[in-house]
């Protein structure tokens, strides 16, 4: 059974040539991790998804249903969130602010992620919950940046460079929260991620992309033996 399934995907800025033909697959109950250096197209993977560069040809689906082509809003209605790359809150927002703007209803009252939930997992952000969010740390933004996602009450979180510019401290925080949100039921992530450490933490399954395709894809154990890919296509 597929959740998201990118199907021969080719994406285009203007004349660049940037995605060449993808697929891809995140079962339900799963996080799968997208890995590869920067420029590789993992970006404008998450942005052929959720809409935002939709893709020239090629097919996205969400629960079986034909998702590329449709505007963002009716894409996050449909059940699908983002963590983008670089947290982009609203700055002259409050916390508070941040997180219920972005509350969607769940119809399973409980499961849904509201207010009091996200601040449970988040309890640094409780203690911030009246500050602006230009005054926040860059780890208490990428909580925040989670948090409103989940207050969408997603069925797939799409989560962008979460561990970008943060301290070790904060990365090994960030998969703690990913660990917990993996027993989370009917729920899924597709993480791109550069932190290997981070990614074989928590994905069920590994892709690896390089020059807009997918060149290799495995479960995590057995990318980790595979000098030989990561040395080529990640350089470690």
């Amino acid at each position: 059974m597929k959740l998201l399934e990118l199907i021969d995907i080719h994406t285009y800025y203007g004349d660049s040539y940037i995605l060449q033909g993808v697929c891809l697959e995140v079962a339900p109950n799963s996080v799968v991790a997208l890995l590869g250096r920067n420029g590789m197209g993992k970006t404008t993977t998450i942005r052929s998804i959720i809409g935002f560069t939709p893709p020239q040809r090629g097919i996205v689906r969400f629960k079986d249903s034909k998702i590329s082509g449709l505007e963002p809003y009716r894409i996050v209605q449909m059940g699908i969130t983002l963590v983008p790359q670089g947290r982009r809150i609203f700055p002259s927002l409050s916390v508070r602010e941040n997180l219920v703007i972005a509350f969607r209803n769940w119809p399973i009252a409980s499961r849904a992620w509201d207010l009091d939930r996200v601040l449970s997992l988040f309890p640094r952000l409780q203690e911030r919950l009246h500050y602006q969010g230009n005054s926040l740390s860059g780890g208490e933004l990428q909580m925040l940046a989670i948090g409103r996602a989940l207050m969408g009450n997603p069925e797939l979180l799409l989560m962008d460079e979460p561990s970008e510019g943060l301290a070790p401290l904060f990365v090994r925080y960030i998969e703690t929260i990913l660990q917990e949100l993996r027993r989370e039921k009917g729920f899924s992530i597709l993480l791109v991620e550069q932190t290997l450490r981070l990614a074989f933490g928590v994905a069920d399954y590994v892709y690896i992309m390089s020059k807009g395709k997918v060149v290799f894809q495995s479960k995590p154990d057995e990318l980790k033996d595979n000098e030989e890919v990561k040395v080529k296509h990640l350089g470690v």
